[in-house]
C-alpha cells in the first residue's frame, strides 16, 4: 500500500496522502479491530465530478481491483477518502512521515486522529481516543485546545464528561 500511494502523488494522481483511521492508530496503541485501511487524499481536481476516476484508474491499471467502497490492495481493502473538512485538510498537511517496511508512509499525527474521531462521534470512535490517551499518544489538554480550534470543544466536553469522568 505504501508503494501505491507513494506512485499515485508522483504521478499526479494525487497531490498528498495520509493513513488515518484504526490502521493509523496502531502507529499510536496496541492493535484495534479494523477490516480496511483507510487514506486521507487530496486530490488535483477536487471539484471535478468524477474526482475519484483517475484514481480508480491508476489502480486498475497496476491489478488493483474495486472492493465495495475500497480497493483490494494486496490483503488490505483501501478505502481512498477525500479530505472532507477543515480538521482532515490540517490533519493532511501536518502528517508525519514513518517508515513502512522501508517504504516512506505519511501517518496522520495522533492528536488529529483523535479529533477526527471525536467530529464522527461513533461509540468506537470514542474508543479509540480512550485508547489514544490511555497509550499517552495524545494528552486530554491537547485534544481539547485542537477540538477547540475545529469548533468541537463541545464535543470534547461531553466526550470527556462522559468517558473520563472529568467535571
Amino acid at each position: 500500500m505504501a508503494k501505491l500511494v507513494n506512485a499515485m502523488r508522483g504521478a499526479g494522481v494525487v497531490t498528498d496522502y495520509a493513513l488515518f483511521g484504526a490502521a493509523a492508530q496502531m502507529r499510536y496503541t496496541e492493535a484495534v479491530a479494523t477490516f480496511d485501511a483507510d487514506v486521507l487524499i487530496a486530490l488535483p481536481s477536487p471539484e471535478r465530478l468524477d474526482a475519484p476516476g483517475p484514481l480508480d484508474q491508476f489502480c486498475a491499471e497496476r491489478g488493483w481491483q474495486p472492493e465495495g467502497e475500497a480497493i483490494r490492495v494486496e490483503a488490505w481493502p483501501v478505502q481512498f477518502i477525500p479530505v472532507f473538512s477543515p480538521l482532515t485538510q490540517v490533519a493532511l498537511t501536518l502528517a508525519e512521515t514513518v517508515d513502512f517496511d522501508g517504504v516512506p508512509l505519511r501517518v496522520v499525527r495522533a492528536d488529529h486522529l483523535a479529533v477526527i474521531e471525536l467530529s464522527v462521534g461513533r461509540g468506537k470512535d470514542h474508543a479509540r481516543i480512550l485508547a489514544l490517551l490511555e497509550a499517552k499518544a495524545v494528552t486530554a489538554e491537547t485534544v481539547a485546545e485542537l477540538a477547540a480550534r475545529h469548533g468541537l470543544a463541545e464535543a470534547w466536553t461531553m466526550s470527556e464528561t462522559r468517558f473520563l469522568d472529568a467535571p
